[in-house]
């Protein structure tokens, strides 16, 4: 089948995502055209550089232009994020008509699958062609939550968690069906939706917890110097990513800069004893797989980061806090062993259960079929433990 792919290029944890499915979708023979945007272009044609072409089995990848988000040290810059949109916008258009015309003249595909991706999303429902979402950010809007996690009724957080489900709606409305991945596993409300485990890279499929001493640090503000001092007063070893390895300060003996590498990051990860990272959904899934306790510290203004953040600790499998204080950071360390055991009551799934959704959709659509309500494949509640159902109160259905 002739499938265009769209990968949202803000934040690498849709690249990482989509390498997988792309792969899958290649061993199944399909002829894939991916459009992308952000750093997540130059990741995938590497990838894939020994795949392009066309033809069944192969893979083209074109760039097209995303939206970028600007951060500080605490969260998204609002302002500078608009600014930078505005003044790429020219550009971008043009880009974005030349990739239209080379899909739809060459291509001509018969199936859209988009990862919380925009112009793939447009492209299928221009030309009525099946669509199926496949990410992590529909379970906002597709399923029932607890006050717990959205912040009760009357506060401003719920007011941003109304304000994100609509969000999450409007991005990707009408679908033919939803594949939405998840660590926790809340009761969906909405038909043509179906959840699957965090979609994990075989990097981390392949890699084996050893627990050691150190923590292991990410956070996303290269610039953020005053972490370091915070960092030094901890009793344990610390690996820092994200702020390269230089600093314009004293680096405590305690801590360790270290460089961007997927293995080394990865290495650190499963012999991690805990770790402190933003709310981002793959590095938490990845944790969550390896049984590694986590302290998560959403952005500011980023609602999914703190969805996934109230969920990681309601489950028991960390903590989290709304700034990297040494309160917060030391707290952690202090119940790490109650985290450790909370989390290692987490099943560890390989990506099966996605890839027969997927492959069952695609038949379905070849055949004709439209708006799957549900999936002749196992209903991922079956599959969740008893501690998640009882947290939330009631079984996860399809």
């Amino acid at each position: 089948m002739r499938i265009l792919y769209g990968v949202v290029g803000e934040g690498m944890g849709h690249a990482t995502r989509s390498r997988v499915v792309l792969e899958h979708l290649l061993s199944r023979r399909h002829e894939l055209h991916v459009v992308v945007s952000g750093r997540a272009e130059g990741f995938l044609k590497d990838v894939f550089s020994d795949r392009s072409g066309t033809g069944p089995g192969t893979i083209d990848i074109t760039a097209i232009h995303g939206l970028k988000l600007v951060l500080d040290e605490v969260g998204v810059d609002r302002s500078a994020s608009l600014w930078a949109n505005l003044g790429a916008a020219p550009e971008g258009v043009l880009r974005n008509i030349a990739a239209y015309a080379e899909v739809a003249m060459e291509l001509q595909p018969e199936l859209v699958i988009s990862d919380f991706e925009s112009w793939a999303y447009l492209y299928a429902r221009t030309h009525d062609v099946p669509l199926v979402s496949i990410d992590n950010m529909q379970v906002i809007h597709r399923c029932r939550h607890p006050e717990e996690v959205t912040a009760g009724r009357h506060s401003r957080k719920a007011l941003d968690f109304r304000i994100a489900q609509l969000s999450v709606k409007a991005k990707v409305a009408g679908a033919d069906h939803y594949l939405a991945s998840s660590f926790f596993f809340p009761p969906v409300r909405k038909t043509r939706t179906t959840l699957v485990p965090p979609i994990l890279r075989p990097e981390i499929l392949a890699a084996e917890r050893e627990p050691g001493d150190h923590l292991l640090v990410y956070q996303t503000a290269a610039n953020n110097a005053a972490l370091l001092p915070l960092l030094g007063k901890l009793p344990v070893p610390v690996r820092l990513y994200g702020m390269g390895t230089e600093s314009p300060v004293d680096v405590p003996a305690n801590v360790t800069l270290r460089p961007f590498s997927q293995q080394g990051f990865i290495d650190d990860l499963r012999t991690a004893r805990g770790a402190v990272a933003p709310g981002g959904y793959s590095l938490m899934g990845e944790a969550v797989h390896l049984h590694v306790p986590l302290l998560a510290i959403p952005l500011q203004k980023q609602f999914e980061q703190q969805l996934n953040a109230r969920y990681l600790s309601m489950l028991g499998y960390g903590a989290w806090a709304e700034a990297p204080t040494e309160e917060a950071i030391v707290g952690f360390l202090d119940r790490i062993d109650d985290h450790a055991h909370g989390v290692s009551r987490y099943t560890p799934r390989r990506n099966d259960l996605l890839f027969g959704c997927l492959d069952e959709l695609i038949e379905r659509a070849a055949s004709g079929e439209r708006r799957m309500d549900s999936l002749a494949v196992p209903s991922l509640g079956d599959l969740v433990s008893s501690r998640t159902d009882a947290a939330l109160g009631e079984d996860t259905v399809r």
